[in-house]
């Protein structure tokens, strides 16, 4: 499939934004999530136990949510991000495109899958050794904003994070502009959710017909499996690594067959994929975010309430999926293969 092949800096694109107003809040926002951050670190090293209970049950836990209403709200304000664009707004004005991008994405979504497992084994338990890791996240995104325009670097490429944006943000249920972008450069080709917000899911699969075999398409194929995997560790007595690699593998196979078997291509099935696992997320953390929460009792309703929200979301996300056919690949201007 081809593209356009147009100057990427002669044609910046409008983008959603936010208002000047806007703008304003979310430096606030920015800001304090830089200050949070820093409070973070503090608490991994003095306070490990106390820090590691509200990072891990109470606030990590709502993420899944705020990305299914819409990533754009993490993504305007997550501390790594406002790293980056600082320094991608300095940067020497690279860009991610072809199989270079391909390749950026599948680093992403290989640091996510080596990354979780190790919360079993390391992070979950160990301040100190979490606090490096998000330390060198913060230097990655510094470093890679100095080299690549814009958000190209780390969060629009690499983030371990990104895939799972995309995968939930197939169908926003709330309109949020971006506050870091005042227009599109195209520092990635394809697949940024700030430009092509619902959109950037099915811009990640580039091949319709062996779309599993692409760096995102295989991440959405093993992710419900990779999810169960992670809460159901300390049943099997394997290492998590296995573990969760056995589960993830269980999907993909699964998901591969049934695609093959009815021909679905990559985006018929990218929406309810992300509703599966949405709903896997929160069927095996909803007791423990109620109990950290202090509400115990709401634990199983708060399993249906997830089921309810991403069948409101799937019907949402498959009821606009034609808008997606037209602007596959190549909306941009540019193709991603």
């Amino acid at each position: 499939m081809t593209g356009l092949a147009l100057p990427y800096r002669s044609f910046p694109r409008p983008l959603r934004t936010v208002s000047p107003r806007g703008r304003r809040v979310w430096a606030g926002i920015q800001i304090a999530g830089l200050a949070a951050t820093v409070a973070l670190f503090g608490g991994l090293w003095l306070r490990p136990a106390t820090t590691l209970h509200i990072l891990w049950d109470m606030v990590i836990p709502l993420l899944p949510a705020v990305f299914l209403v819409n990533p754009m709200i993490w993504r305007n304000a997550c501390p790594v991000a406002t790293l980056n664009a600082f320094a991608g707004a300095r940067s020497r004005g690279r860009h991610r495109a072809g199989p270079g991008l391909r390749v950026i994405w599948a680093t992403g979504v290989g640091l996510l899958v080596v990354l979780v497992p190790a919360r079993h084994l390391l992070f979950n338990e160990n301040g100190i050794a979490l606090s490096l890791l998000v330390a060198g996240l913060a230097v990655t995104g510094i470093a890679t904003g100095l080299i690549y325009e814009r958000r190209a670097g780390f969060c629009s490429a690499m983030c371990p994070v990104l895939p799972v944006e995309k995968l939930y943000g197939q169908a926003p249920l709330m309109s949020v502009g971006s506050a870091r972008c005042g227009d599109c450069t195209l520092c990635v080709s394809a697949g940024c959710p700030d430009f092509a917000q619902g959109k950037a899911a099915p811009q990640s699969v580039s091949d319709r017909t062996h779309w599993m075999l692409t760096p995102f398409g295989a991440f959405a194929a093993m992710f419900p499996g990779f999810i169960a995997g992670y809460f159901t560790v300390e049943a099997y007595p394997l290492n998590p690594y296995l573990h969760m690699a056995l589960a993830a593998g269980a999907s993909w196979i699964a998901v591969s067959m049934i695609a093959d078997a009815l021909r679905f291509e990559g985006r018929d099935v990218l929406p309810y994929l992300g509703a599966f696992s949405f709903i896997a997320y929160y069927w095996f953390a909803a007791p423990k975010l109620a109990e950290a929460y202090g509400v115990a009792g709401a634990g199983i309703p708060l399993r249906w309430a997830a089921v309810v929200v991403a069948a409101a979301w799937l019907r949402r996300a498959v009821s606009g999926r034609a808008p997606e056919r037209a602007s596959h690949i190549v909306s941009y201007g540019f193709p991603i293969a």
